[in-house]
C-alpha cells in the first residue's frame, strides 16, 4: 500500500522542507493542487462540498505545481510527486508535455500527471479557453502528450490541436503515469482508459461504488488485466480496518488531507510537520 500527503494550499516557501518531512515520515509521494488564479468573485460551484464552497480563498497560495515539484525533487531522493488535479485543458498540451518532461528529468522519473477538467468556469473564460469542450480537449491533449513524450519528430492533426513535425526535448527519463480525477461518468470513462483514478473526499461506500464502475469500464475496454492505480482520500479519521477493506476492493493508495484542513490557513512549518508525523504514526507505521 502506498500513502500520499496532499500539500495543497500550503505556503510556497514551506513546500521543500515539508517534502523532506514527508519522505522521512514514510510517505510514497505528495500531491499539489492547481489553479492559475482565484477569481475575486467566484460564481462557479465547487462540486465536492454540500454548499458549493471551495476549500480556499483568493488569499490561498497556488504555486505553479511543476516548478514547485522540481524544487521539492531536489530536496528529496525517493519521494514521488503528482497533482490532484492539474487543469490540463487550460494549457496547450505542448506546454504540458514540456513541464512534465522537465520535472521527470529533474526528479529522476518520480512524477505522475494527475489531470482533470476543472470546475471554475471563470478560469477558462479569462484565459480564452472553451469551458464546454474541456473534456474533449483533455482527451486529445493526452493523446498529444503520449506522442511527444516518445521523443523524436512527431506531428498531430486533431480537432483542437494541429501542428507539423516537431521535437520537444528533453523527453521523460521514465514513463509518466496519467491518473484522472473526478467522479462523473465522463471522468470515470476517461480514467478507465488511462493509468489510474484519483478520488476527492470519498466515503468507503462511494469509493467502493467507483471502483466497481472502473473495473467494469476497464473490462469493456479490454484493460482489466493492466496495472491501475486507485487513489482514495477517505473522509473522516483514519480507520485501518476501513482502509484494509478498501484495499481488498482495489484501492492501491490512500491520501492524507492537506495540513491546512486541520490547522487552518497560516499555520507554521513546525505545526504542519507535527501533523504529517502524527498521521504517519497513526497509519503508515501501523498498516
Amino acid at each position: 500500500m502506498k500513502f500520499w500527503q496532499a500539500l495543497s494550499f500550503t505556503e510556497t516557501d514551506q513546500l521543500v522542507p515539508l517534502a523532506r518531512s514527508c519522505e522521512e515520515a514514510g510517505f510514497h509521494g505528495v500531491f499539489l493542487s492547481d489553479h492559475v488564479f482565484v477569481p475575486g468573485r467566484l460564481e462557479s460551484k465547487y462540486p465536492y462540498s454540500p454548499d458549493g464552497s471551495p476549500p480556499f480563498t483568493p488569499a490561498t497560495e497556488h504555486p505553479e505545481p511543476w516548478a514547485a515539484i522540481c524544487a521539492m525533487a531536489q530536496g528529496t531522493t525517493r519521494l514521488w510527486f503528482s497533482t490532484a488535479v492539474y487543469l490540463a485543458p487550460l494549457r496547450h498540451p505542448l506546454h504540458v508535455a514540456k513541464s512534465l518532461a522537465t520535472a521527470s528529468v529533474l526528479s529522476g522519473g518520480r512524477v505522475a500527471l494527475g489531470a482533470g477538467v476543472g470546475w471554475v468556469r471563470e478560469e477558462f473564460d479569462v484565459l480564452g479557453k472553451d469551458f464546454r469542450t474541456r473534456g474533449a480537449q483533455l482527451d486529445e491533449g493526452i493523446e498529444v502528450l503520449r506522442k511527444v513524450w516518445k521523443g523524436g519528430l512527431v506531428e498531430h492533426h486533431g480537432g483542437f490541436f494541429d501542428f507539423p513535425p516537431l521535437a520537444s526535448e528533453p523527453r521523460p527519463v521514465a514513463p509518466i503515469p496519467i491518473w484522472i480525477g473526478g467522479t462523473s461518468e465522463g471522468a470515470l470513462r476517461r480514467a478507465a482508459r488511462q493509468d489510474g483514478w484519483i478520488g476527492s473526499g470519498d466515503t468507503p461506500e462511494s469509493a467502493t461504488d467507483v471502483l466497481l464502475r472502473l473495473r467494469a469500464l476497464r473490462r469493456e475496454a479490454g484493460l482489466e488485466a493492466q496495472p491501475f492505480e486507485a487513489i482514495v482520500a477517505a473522509v473522516g479519521e483514519p480507520d485501518l480496518a476501513v482502509y484494509h477493506r478498501l484495499e481488498e476492493a482495489g484501492v492501491t493508495a490512500f491520501v492524507s488531507y492537506p495540513p491546512a484542513y486541520l490547522l487552518g490557513p497560516g499555520s507554521s512549518l513546525d505545526a504542519k510537520r507535527r501533523a504529517i508525523g502524527e498521521w504517519s504514526d497513526k497509519v503508515i507505521a501501523r498498516y
